[in-house]
């Protein structure tokens, strides 16, 4: 039922997974870091998108298509919390870019913890983009 040659299948399934995660991870999360404004976790609430403006199925497509961005995100760094890649970054990258009730203060608190503050700083910083200015927020516990 479950032989040794399923096993070496699994593993390599599980290498080839391992190493597509870590690349696109290197290339997704600095590229999600560095476009959060920085200023987008100083204001105590979440200010109107320039989407709320737009024509309601244009919202709707752009909603669904930042929901599965961020759900996979979210998929692809939870596997790298046990595989080689930037887990805790790519789950706070899928998580900017999804809907849900709370979510703005869940951001808030996920950013105001030191090593996540520092990697998502140590990208911007590489990339000559001004740090997030986290100075204003109010504590969230």
């Amino acid at each position: 039922m479950f032989g040794l040659e399923n096993w070496v299948d699994g593993l390599w399934w599980l290498a080839a997974v391992s190493a597509v995660t870590f690349v696109a991870s290197l290339a997704v999360v600095p590229f999600l870091a560095v476009r959060i404004p920085a200023d987008y976790f100083s204001a105590s609430r979440r200010g109107d998108t320039r989407w709320g403006r737009r024509h309601p199925a244009l919202r709707l497509v752009v909603m669904a298509a930042k929901n599965l961005l961020g759900l996979v995100l979210v998929a692809a760094g939870v596997v790298m919390l046990v595989l080689p890649g930037q887990g805790l970054l790519t789950i706070f990258m899928g998580l900017l870019l999804m809907n849900f009730p709370g979510k703005y203060r869940l951001e808030r608190f996920i950013v105001s913890r030191g090593p996540v503050l520092r990697g998502i700083n140590w990208i911007r910083h590489r990339w000559k983009v001004e740090p997030l200015d986290v100075n204003q927020m109010e504590d969230s516990s």
